[in-house]
This record gives C-alpha cells, structure tokens and sequence, in this order.
C-alpha cells in the first residue's frame, strides 16, 4: 500500500468511530467534498454527465448565436434513458444504456458523445456488465444474448466470447490486469443453482466455473458484477448473501466482507463494484444510495453519498455501476436521475489546503463585539 494511503488510514479510522453515531456538525458552506471538515478531504464532487453539453466547450461566436436564436449550439438533452454499467479510461467513459439497449460513450478528449452496439453483427440486446481490458478493448455481458461481446475503442465488434451454452444469464464481466483472464459472472435465475462464476482466457477457452448457489465460503446467491485488483485478486459483489467475495487469480476463496444491515460496512441492494490501482474496493448501494470504500482487507474507509427525491451533486435515487479510472477519479452512475457524476480523489495538498480554507472561513455564529 502507498505512503498515501498509509497516511489517510488514520483519519479514516477517526471518521469511522464515528459511524454508529449520528455526529452534529456545523453544515459546511464550501465545495462538495468528503469527508469534510474538522476532517482532512479527500475526495470532492467535480461534474455530472447526461448530454453532449456536459464535455463539449462551445465557442465564444457559438454562444452569442445561442442568444440570439435561442437554440442551443450543443443539445442538452440526456442520451442515457437507464444506465446501469460503467467503465472510464483515458478520457473515455463507456455506460451500458439498458434503456436503449446500447453501449454510450462520452468521448471527453474529442468533445462528443455517440453509441454503440446497434448495428450486425454487434447487436446488443440487454447490456449488463461492462468491462476494459489493456488495449481498450470494451466487453459488454448481455443477460439476454448469453454472451461477451468484445468490441474495440470506437465499437467495432471484435469477438464474442462464451454461449448460451455455457451462461444462463450473466450480468457482470471483469478482465485481470493481463488480459489473460475473463470473469464473467452469471447471475442466472431464482430457481437455478448455477449463480457462479464463468472463466475464459482472452481467445474465449473456457477454463473453469468458480462457485455454485449457496451461503458458504466460495459459493453465490445473486451474484452480479466483478472486479479485478492490480495483485490479480478478483472481487466478486455478492448482492444476495450481502458481501462481496475475493478470489485469487485460480479462483481459489481467500476472505469475504460485509453483511446484510443499516450501519456503514453493510450492504442493503449492492449493485456495483469497482477497484482502484491502489486497490481499494468501492461497491454502490442502491438502498443506502452511497458507494462505501474498503481497503483490500474489507474495512470501511469512507461513504460517499446520500439518498434524494433531487437530483443534486452528491444526492442519489437509485446507484447502479461504478469506476475509477487511472487518474482516481469515480464515476458513478445514478439510474434514477440518468447520470453519471465524477467524484475526483484529492491529494494531500490539495486536502489540506481546503482544510485550511475552511478554518479561515469566518464563524457565522460567533457574534461581533458590538453584538454582545
């Protein structure tokens, strides 16, 4: 674990000796940030997605032409109609539309949004579970065609991974840091006991199938997304035995994490999972509308989040798939609202210098001299 890391760990531990108590604090006026202070920030809420108009700038002549036709130069209108599954690199961020039935990509880089998976042979037709492997590569689990679609960076259908043969109804994929491990987690049915997970390597050979329905150590129920750690640990979320499980990279059971409650650490509805290259571990909650953070090990660091009747920054009505990208920043995806907000990791510096900031700031209800 980094230098950084080992340095935030104890404001966390002071943050989650908290967690069983409601702690009153004062409402803090200054940017959206978590946690905030007396405690030093770490993580501050940066924008939301939902149309073109979010990552394309317009020009200086394009907006005076706004003004006086009174049409907008760039559409605002949301392109997510339900967004479920998310994965983001280099500047691109990839969200499975269930409500479309396509692949939505925000191409911040060029300023543009498109879709895919609209088009033969690369149809999709229920996309659950998005994964990236290290040459962009974008795998798409479609619950409904039973397969992995592989496609490139720009959507052209490269492969197809796994059959109805061996997948009941899979929901989620991850890839391992090499690319020579594909987990593809097979949700399947209410009646079957084949919740598990399937392995293939990169050419699509099926090696082996990790789990089978039940409560134990290394069995499933409901599971429904993965994720792969830079140490080649692979997570699994768990959702019906509330917790998320880890495997090594030959899918041999090594610790789980999490149970079924209402305090931080547990899980109500857990829909996403994700991890960092420091690999921590964030898992989204639809019935707490938070994502939680963990270390390896399974402890609580953070919860970022809270449930709304509003769509507001930080403010959720039903969380669905999560990621971070290379340069830490989370993306996490609201189904209800039909967003995605990016959540950026702060640095020690930039933490301390809001910490410092807030300290300044002048105390409302300290009353002036000439008040007393």
């Amino acid at each position: 674990m980094s230098r950084t890391l080992l340095l935030i760990l104890p404001i966390f531990a002071v943050l989650l000796s908290a967690c069983s108590t409601v702690e009153e604090r004062k409402p803090y006026d200054g940017p959206l940030i978590w946690p905030q202070p007396p405690d030093q920030p770490r993580f501050a809420y940066e924008t939301m997605l939902r149309s073109p108009a979010d990552i394309v700038i317009v020009p200086e002549e394009a907006k005076l032409r706004e003004v006086l036709t009174g049409k907008a130069a760039v559409s605002d209108k949301p392109v997510m109609d339900k967004p479920s599954a998310i994965v983001a690199r280099n500047g691109k961020i990839y969200v499975a539309d269930t409500g479309t039935n396509t692949i939505v990509v925000f191409d911040v880089p060029r300023q543009r949004v498109f879709r895919f998976g609209t088009r033969e042979p690369g149809n999709l037709a229920k996309p659950a579970g998005l994964a990236m492997d290290s040459q962009m590569n974008i795998l798409v689990a479609d619950s409904k065609l039973r397969k992995v679609m592989v496609y490139d960076s720009l959507g052209l259908l490269v492969s197809i991974i796994g059959s109805p043969d061996d997948l009941e109804r899979p929901t989620g994929v991850a890839v391992s840091r090499d690319g020579e491990r594909i987990y593809v987690v097979d949700r399947s049915y209410n009646d079957s006991d084949k919740h598990r997970v399937v392995v293939y390597d990169k050419m699509g050979k099926k090696l082996q199938v990790i789990g089978t329905r039940g409560s134990g150590d290394g069995q499933f129920n409901v599971p429904l997304q993965a994720a792969v750690a830079p140490d080649g640990t692979l997570y699994v979320l768990d959702s019906g035995n509330f917790r998320v499980q880890a495997f090594d990279r030959d899918g041999k059971f090594l610790r789980k994490f999490g149970n079924v409650g209402k305090e931080f650490g547990n899980f109500g509805r857990a829909r996403g999972i994700a991890v960092d290259d420091d690999g921590l571990v964030y898992v989204t909650d639809a019935s707490f509308n938070n994502f939680q953070i963990f270390n390896p090990d399974g402890q609580l660091l953070l919860a970022i989040g809270q449930s709304s009747l509003e769509s507001n920054p930080g403010r959720y009505g039903m969380l669905n798939g999560i990621a971070v990208d290379e340069t830490k920043r989370v993306y996490v995806v609201d189904q209800l609202f039909n967003k995605v907000e990016v959540i950026r990791r702060l640095t020690d510096s930039e933490g301390q210098k809001m910490l410092e900031e807030s300290k300044n700031k002048p105390d409302e209800n300290k009353k002036s001299p000439d008040e007393k």
